[in-house]
């Protein structure tokens, strides 16, 4: 099973809001998922987001790979493998 930490879609339209979970690869976007762990707010300024830094590096090191996205708010945050 192919794991992906990303993004998942909440909010009203035209005002998104995101939290950060892992899911398998072949879940849909706003599907099922196996854990959240953290949001992220890109309409505040500046942009808002909190990481559960243990639960992030505990799957990264497990194998889970990060969206391009995510991986950018990780080094923001300071998470690297």
């Amino acid at each position: 099973m192919a794991v992906k930490i990303r993004l998942k879609r909440m909010g009203k339209k035209k005002a998104p809001f995101y939290r950060i979970v892992v899911a398998d690869s072949r879940s849909p976007r706003d599907g099922k998922f196996i854990e959240e762990i953290g949001t992220y707010d890109p309409n505040q300024e500046p942009s808002l987001f909190k990481v559960n830094e243990d639960a992030a590096k505990k799957w990264l090191n497990s194998g889970a790979q990060p969206t391009e996205v995510v991986g950018k708010l990780f080094k923001l945050a300071g998470i690297e493998k």
